[in-house]
């Protein structure tokens, strides 16, 4: 088994797709997430506020820098995940298939790296 994030990714115009239909949009997402526990594939699930009530730091410079939300660029937003615990890549990404999500909504698989499998100093 490996744990894989299924990372949630929209833009401003999705964003807005699903808020327009959110009840409806809860009531799939809470589906999935209990079909998702009843298979053994669950581990954690987290949306994310509004992007404009968050903050950037930015180590370009010498210093981070810290800038308040909303961001310049909206093209894609980082909206929230799902964390599964799966055989392969193969079976997260047929979970990314079922996420509940608006047109124009963007599901990113990413393959969470075990321990051990994480560069460790003097290596």
């Amino acid at each position: 088994m490996a744990k894989y994030m299924l990372i949630m990714r929209g833009t401003d115009e999705s964003n807005a797709a699903m808020m327009a239909d959110l009840e409806n949009m809860i009531t799939a997402t809470r589906q999935f997430i209990d079909d998702m526990a009843k298979a053994g594939a669950y581990v954690a699930a987290e949306g994310l506020d509004d992007p404009g009530q968050g903050v950037v730091v930015d180590f370009s410079g010498e210093t981070p820098v810290v800038t308040d939300g909303p961001y310049g660029e909206t093209r894609e937003l980082f909206g929230g995940f799902f964390l599964v615990d799966v055989a392969s890549k193969e079976e997260a990404v047929q979970w990314a298939k079922r996420v509940p999500a608006a047109p124009g909504s963007k599901i990113e698989v990413r393959r969470v790296p075990e321990g051990d499998e994480v560069p460790q100093v003097g290596e």
